[in-house]
């Protein structure tokens, strides 16, 4: 009887152990089986936008790195005494095409414009536009509210307190309708930049960095503009990723 009930218990002690021992490899790969969570993918490192640079901005990013070594990098100057009218009334037609410079950009950026008859092809009533810097379309129609606006690449407030204190009207005019300082975009973007520089604002749409970064170092280093330090950096840091393959 003993000897029965002495067999029994070693049975089941060996049953527990042997159970016991096989729960315990379950966890051995937690995550072999696990679900991944839905958010990992957003907290995993965001790929440089050098990455996936098109051939011509990896070109133009090269070109103005070679161009920002030549920009001070300075404090900027107090925005005391500026105003839009300094450089200019908003638009003028600097190249006497017969068209104002709001006009140019519209029909440059947008696409299956309308133009207002009468106006020698100028007036833009409507189109579309393909905006880099939200990678969205915007429909724009004039009169119809804020649709699109014509943003400065190098705000004119920025440009002010870096140097354009110092210039003459004819310069500041000049630069305020350069077409290679404008871009057409949605306005509600163009209005949240503000007169933020290169350090302090860049567009939502990541893939537009190495083209926006690369326009305002060009802009800058043609007119003479200089940088804030930080501003310089953060273009370094840009162009740099945009050259790499």
């Amino acid at each position: 009887m003993n000897r029965h009930r002495t067999a029994r218990a070693a049975a089941a002690l060996a049953a527990a152990t042997l159970a016991l021992t096989s729960c315990a490899g379950i966890p051995a790969h937690p995550t072999a089986e696990a679900p991944q969570s839905p958010r990992e993918p957003a907290t995993a490192a965001a790929p440089g936008p050098a990455r996936e640079t098109p051939a011509g901005d990896a070109a133009a990013a090269a070109k103005a790195l070679a161009a920002l070594a030549a920009i001070p990098a300075k404090g900027r100057a107090p925005k005391t005494g500026y105003e839009r009218e300094k450089f200019g009334p908003a638009w003028k037609d600097v190249d006497r095409n017969g068209c104002d410079t709001r006009n140019d950009t519209l029909r440059r950026d947008l696409t299956g414009i309308q133009v207002k008859p009468g106006t020698n092809g100028c007036v833009v009533l409507s189109g579309q536009l393909a905006d880099a810097y939200t990678g969205q379309a915007v429909d724009f129609t004039r009169g119809s509210g804020p649709g699109v606006d014509i943003d400065h690449l190098v705000p004119l407030s920025d440009a002010w307190q870096k140097g354009a204190q110092g210039w003459d009207q004819d310069k500041r005019e000049r630069f305020a309708n350069d077409p290679a300082n404008l871009a057409a975009t949605s306005a509600s973007v163009n209005r949240s930049k503000g007169d933020a520089d290169l350090a302090t604002w860049l567009p939502p749409a990541r893939p537009h960095w190495c083209a926006y970064a690369s326009g305002i170092v060009t802009v800058k280093a043609n007119h003479g503009v200089w940088m804030t330090p930080a501003e310089h950096q953060r273009a370094t840091e840009i162009l740099i990723d945009c050259t790499k393959s």
